[in-house]
This record gives C-alpha cells, structure tokens and sequence, in this order.
C-alpha cells in the first residue's frame, strides 16, 4: 500500500516513467539517499518510507530477527519515493526488516534497523518520548542535543517521539529537510516512528489546506483515525494512542484556529472520545511565552490559548507542549488562564509548587482525565538555537535560554518529564501523579517507638535524625502497595519540632507532616508514598539530645 502521491510526487513519477522509457532501472545500481524512516506506527502496522537515488518497485522485508527476515510486502510501482504499509502486525512486538526491490535488499537486515508496534489500546507500560522542537538547523548545535539525548537514553529504547514544528529551517524545503532531519537523526529514524506538527518555517513552503509542499510530501499521517482517536480527514492535524496515552497534533500556523472551525470542532469530538488515561497535545505556536516570541501580543499565540485551551481543559488535558520561542519554560499546573499575562490569578495556578518530588512534591491529578484538574505547558523550542527574551511569564514556573530537548516517561499514572541540555545535564524536571486506588484495611498499628527495641518498636526518634520503617507486607500493606493512608502520632516529645515522613531512599521534602511542641500528643492524617523497598522514613528536627516517640496506624494502601 503506497501513499497517494501530490502534484509534486507525480511529476517525480511521471519524470520516472520518462526515464524507464530511455534507461530501464533494472540495469542501474540502486542506493537509498533517505531513510528508511517510520511513520503512522499503531499496534497493528506501521508505514516504512525510504527515497532511492533511481526509481525502483518498493520490498520491505520483515522478521523475528537479522537474517530471519520471512515475510515481505511489495509494491510494483516505480519510483523514488517509497511508501509501504506493514499490517497484520502483534501489538507490542518488535520486528525486524529491511528496505529494497524485489531483486535486491538495499538497507537494513541488521540490529540497528527495527519497529516495535505500538501496545495494545489502554495497556499500561513504561513510554519513553524524546521531544524537539525547532530543531531544524543543521547545526552544531542541533547535533549537540542529538548526541546529548542519545547518551542519556543508551540502550533504552525510544518509543516514539516528537517534532513541535520549524523542522527544517529557513523553509522547509525537500533539501533542508534532508539536512535537518534526514542527516540529523538518521538512527533514531529508522526504528522510532517520529510524529511532527507544522510550524511557520515549514509553513512558507507548505500548503495546509490543500495538503501540498514538503512537509506533506515527506511525512505520512493518521488523517482517517487509524492510530487511534477520530478521523481529522487531513494530515494537518491529527491524533493517535500509545498504550495508556492519547496525543493530539494541532496546526498552529495556516488552519484556521476559530472556536467554530474543522480543527477546533473536530479537537472537542476526538478528546471526548478517548479513554486514555493521559491526553497530551502538542502544536507549534505556545500560548504563554516570553521568550523570542510574546503570547500576549502574536495572534497564532492569542488564539490557540483563547481557543484551544478551553476545549483541552474541560476535557482533563494533562500536558501541552509547543515551541516557536527558542527557549525552555515550563509552567506549573495550571487551569482557565485564557487572557493576557497580566490575567493570571493565584486562583489559576492549581498548585503552586514546582511539581518536584523532592522539594513540594508532584503535581497531584485525580485519575481518569477529570476535568479541569490542571495542566502543564511547555515550552521547548531550543533543540536548534536559544534566542533569549526577557523570559518572565508569570505561568511559568522556570524559564531558561538554554540547548536542550524534553525527555517524558510515562508508567502507569506517572509521567515524569526533564529538560536535557545540550551538555547532557538536567536544567529542570517535574513530575505528575494520578490518583490511585484506595483499598481500605482494618486498623492496624505499623510501628510504635514506645514499644521494644525493634524495626517497628523503639528506640525514640532522636533529634534531628533520619529513621526507616519498613511497610509493604505488614498490616495488610501488600508488598506492591505505592502509598499508605493512616494516622500519624506523637507522644512524649522533650522538646517542640516536627516530624517530615517520606518515601525510603527518597530526596528529604522541605515542608513538615506534623509539628509539635513540649510534652504535647498531636496526631495528624496522611498519605505517604513508600520508598522502592515499600519503606518509609522519617526526619526528626528537634534541638539536641532531645527525642520524641511516634506512633503509625494504617488505614488503608493505595496501589
């Protein structure tokens, strides 16, 4: 299965087909100039693309493993572009292959040249997406973040990742896309299938409404729902699931962005549709910014918050990324901030903290896409260059005119995110947990310092000591218990402090669990997440030589 050619694609084929009639292809040695690459990967198929130096009918060759090769669909048209379609596939399932003719292999058959298909709908794994926007300048600097974020990621695979628009600077040209993408990132390419929006560089050699240019030539998109999600019918805009993740591509730059246009009506039918339990969306143009662009005045910018972003909320988005600006900023959990900077309300800012776990701790969401619990906006429009600005929009949590790319991981109902710099250092990083499940347990008492010498009895807590109490598997806590709910006391304290409870083996959080003064018993409800090993510690802050006993009763474990 091919692709339907553009205007520009057929007359590559019809200058093909002249060229047959004077020197058939079969007598010429044939290379591959670019790719392969993946595209429009879902958990039944995947579409290989390659470009041939000479046209040529199109094999993929695929298998369990290099050498084993033992399936292979073909296409009998002649050309330089290759578009084939791989179905059938098992979900979940890493494939070799290889790109060619029917005669010949021309790329591929080694263990650097594999697809995983995506998992099956709503399955719940860990997902690695690498994110990159205006990354199309060809540059030093481009490949310093390339090389960075490979080693970062090693051996781990990439799962899929993003393009956030100016691809392929000044204009997104076939040429410059080669340099900017095609050269750039040619081993990511051929086994991670690489999802792009369009961004205004793109866009001056790009026709949106009718589909045409480079941009559109050159990538293959879910315009009819088969990734997941609902049919946009174009390529323009477009959604698609990873496992327990819906994404959702909007065009930014020439689609018009009116509350009542195709794309804004279409984005509210699709993001009620899924049952993901997180829905990401990523476009080009960032609703909040002042970094080399300014959202407060650019209508691209005005008009994608003021549009966008309501639809996005009510419906329970969790993460919006964008680019545009060249910089990094990140905001905190945010909801209803749709005006002007000025605008922004405490009131709007449904945590105020920086969703680090080791300083105010995650950012909390309720499970299921709830709506208007909050979301994160992103700007990551470095990959390519820094271009400074003064970078203080008050949404945003930091701002930084630094080189770099965005690392997400997402597992179960986690998502934790970091900027890589260029230099392979981490310049931010945030979590956002979902809620878990609350299974009740009858009250049972987990430690008491009172009682003997023991992991869960004495001694006292010390002052300003760390203690770890182990938990899962205790009280009915099973060992795959993520957090406790209880009842935490003191008793017999010599002094006035406060108790910090954290997960074992965890960074110590800043803020207290629970204060106390001289001789007083205090108790306090909580919910604790436990440490890797199921434990639990705890920081005693009091002044020297004095000691307090604690008591914990669960209640409850969250999963």
């Amino acid at each position: 299965m091919t692709k339907a050619l553009r205007p520009a694609g057929r007359a590559v084929a019809r200058a093909a087909c002249a060229l047959l009639i004077l020197w058939p292809c079969a007598g010429l040695a044939q290379t591959v100039r670019r790719g392969p690459y993946l595209q429009s990967g879902t958990p039944q198929s995947v579409v290989v693309r390659w470009r041939t130096d000479v046209p040529t009918a199109s094999r993929v060759r695929y298998g369990a493993a290099p050498g084993s090769l033992t399936s292979a669909v073909d296409d009998p048209a002649v050309t330089t572009e290759h578009v084939v379609s791989l179905s059938g596939l098992s979900a979940g399932t890493r494939y070799y292959y290889s790109v060619g003719t029917p005669a010949a292999e021309l790329a591929g058959n080694d263990l650097q040249t594999f697809f995983f298909t995506s998992p099956a709908p709503g399955t719940s794994r860990p997902t690695r997406i690498w994110v990159v926007g205006d990354s199309g300048t060809a540059n030093a600097n481009a490949a310093a973040v390339r090389t960075a974020y490979e080693n970062f990621t090693g051996a781990r695979h990439t799962d899929l990742w993003l393009m956030l628009g100016d691809n392929a600077y000044p204009d997104g040209t076939d040429p410059e896309y080669q340099a900017a993408v095609f050269d750039m990132y040619p081993a990511l390419l051929r086994k991670s299938v690489l999802w792009p929006t369009l961004g205004n560089h793109d866009g001056h050699t790009a026709d949106s409404a009718a589909q045409t240019g480079p941009y559109y030539d050159i990538f293959t998109l879910p315009e009819n729902g088969q990734a997941g999600g609902l049919a946009s019918g174009t390529e323009a805009y477009y959604s698609f699931d990873f496992g327990n993740v819906h994404f959702i591509c909007l065009e930014s730059y020439e689609t018009p962005r009116s509350p009542s246009g195709a794309m804004m009506t279409w984005l509210a039918s699709d993001i009620a549709s899924t049952a993901r339990e997180w829905v990401i969306a990523f476009w080009h143009h960032p609703p909040y910014t002042r970094g080399s662009h300014n959202s407060d005045t650019e209508t691209e910018l005005r008009e994608m918050r003021e549009n966008a972003l309501p639809i996005l909320e009510a419906a329970g988005v969790d993460l919006v990324l964008t680019g545009h600006s060249h910089s990094y900023e990140r905001s905190f959990l945010l909801d209803g901030h749709y005006g002007t900077a000025s605008s922004l309300l405490p009131s709007m800012k449904k945590d105020p903290g920086g969703g680090r776990e080791n300083e105010t701790g995650a950012y909390r969401k309720p499970a299921g896409g709830a709506s208007h619990a909050g979301a994160v906006y992103v700007v990551a429009g470095s990959a390519g260059q820094t271009g400074g600005g003064p970078l203080n929009h008050p949404a945003m949590f930091i701002s930084l005119d630094s080189l770099g790319s965005l690392v997400l991981d997402v597992d179960g109902k986690r998502l934790d995110a970091m900027f890589l710099r260029s230099d392979g250092t981490t310049q931010d990083s945030f979590t956002i947990q979902k809620g878990r499940r609350l299974h009740t347990v009858a009250p049972c008492r987990l430690f008491d310092t009172r009682s003997a010498a023991g992991p869960r009895g004495g001694p006292a807590l010390a002052a300003n000591s760390d203690r770890t109490f182990p938990i899962a598997g205790s009280c009915n806590v099973p060992a795959s218990a993520r957090a406790i709910s209880g009842n935490l006391t003191v008793t017999q304290s010599s002094g006035a402090g406060d108790l910090r409870v954290y997960p074992g083996g965890r960074a110590l959080p800043l803020v207290s669990t629970l204060n106390f003064g001289r001789g007083q018993t205090r108790a306090n409800n909580l919910i604790a997440e436990l440490g890797a090993a199921g434990d639990l510690a705890i920081r005693c802050t009091m002044g020297s030589g004095q000691s307090v006993h604690a008591i914990l009763d669960v209640t409850g474990y969250l999963d």
